[in-house]
């Protein structure tokens, strides 16, 4: 619990940029404005912090925001932020300017952040922005449904001319070290092949066997749906035409699952929590982390959420192999 009513927040957006970002800002300030606490905006994440880039925010500031993809506020990484004498200094610059708790929109690495501000006496609550969906603590992350999105429907037009040609296609999708975007874009996309860093073994001659059985029986091309924690798709992609004889071309998606009008969803569950955001920090409930777990929004301690892991439901992945045979 707090020590005193907070009066005055800041929010910010740290790490990688997802989609709905804005959604949350525009109501992390209108709900936290209209539970009559003031609220400043931090630009470009703990770097603008430490170098004060802070100011205050209106609702018209937020106005026209939730259709936009990418963030406001923007976000940058910050080496300083990541030391000790990092955090005390951002500490002491939200004090000066008479600030009581941060809202982060971020991953794992913002709410770590959070924490280190949270030691050196400023309340925090964190919603989880990434568009990985690799926060162990909650079902939903803001931006993963339209990067999902986004990649399904790029892996269906590369699907197309692949088919017309004959061709091995293998596409690589964003995720760092997690598989949940290659996963859900594999099984949605009919992939022949879906390779996740959480079970990968290298065995590349047993998919180059599954491309020389398939041809046998009449498949005329062949999509792998490949994992950024994996990544090498280009040389994989030489390996195996080598190896079989069919044509075989890599795409990797990049950034662009990063960007782009929000889905419903992710506009609509952001906004959520970002209100719930404010909320909390109204109630003078402080070091909590909003998520969605078993159908609704819930909120844990900030500790608790970064010792929580995650890792794809064994079950997820026998559907996947079934759904590929």
């Amino acid at each position: 619990m707090a020590e005193k009513e907070i009066k005055t927040i800041a929010v910010l957006t740290s790490g990688g940029d997802a989609p709905g970002m804005n959604a949350a800002i525009r109501a992390v300030v209108r709900k936290a404005l209209s539970n009559g606490m003031k609220v400043y905006g931090i630009e470009k994440g703990y770097q603008g912090l430490l170098n004060g880039e802070i100011h205050e925010m209106t609702s018209k500031d937020v106005s026209d925001s939730i259709q936009k993809g990418g963030t406001i506020l923007r976000t940058a990484r910050s080496e300083e932020f990541g030391t000790d004498e990092g955090k005390a200094k951002g500490a002491k610059i939200l004090k000066d300017l008479g600030i009581d708790a941060v809202v982060v929109i971020g991953g794992d690495g913002s709410y770590k952040g959070a924490l280190g501000l949270s030691k050196h006496g400023i309340a925090v609550v964190g919603l989880p922005g990434t568009i990985d969906l690799d926060i162990a603590c909650t079902d939903y992350t803001i931006g993963f449904d339209t990067a999902v999105n986004t990649a399904m429907e790029a892996i269906d037009k590369v699907r197309d001319t692949s088919s017309s040609h004959e061709r091995c296609s293998i596409i690589e999708v964003m995720g760092r070290g997690a598989g949940y975007i290659a996963l859900w874009c594999g099984v949605a996309s009919g992939a022949e092949e879906i390779l996740l860093p959480e079970n990968y073994d290298f065995d590349e001659q047993r998919i180059i066997n599954h491309i020389i059985q398939a041809r046998k029986i009449g498949k005329t091309h062949f999509l792998i749906v490949n994992a950024e924690g994996i990544g090498h798709s280009t040389s994989m992609a030489r390996r195996i035409e080598a190896a079989t004889g069919m044509e075989t071309r890599a795409t990797i998606l990049g950034y662009m699952q990063r960007g782009g009008s929000p889905t419903c969803k992710d506009r609509f569950y952001a906004t959520i929590m970002g209100a719930y955001a404010a909320d909390l920090l109204k109630q003078g409930k402080t070091n909590r982390v909003v998520c969605h777990m078993n159908g609704d929004f819930c909120d844990y301690d900030i500790d608790e959420a970064l010792a929580m892991k995650k890792t794809v439901p064994e079950y997820w992945v026998e559907i996947a192999r079934a759904m590929s045979r």
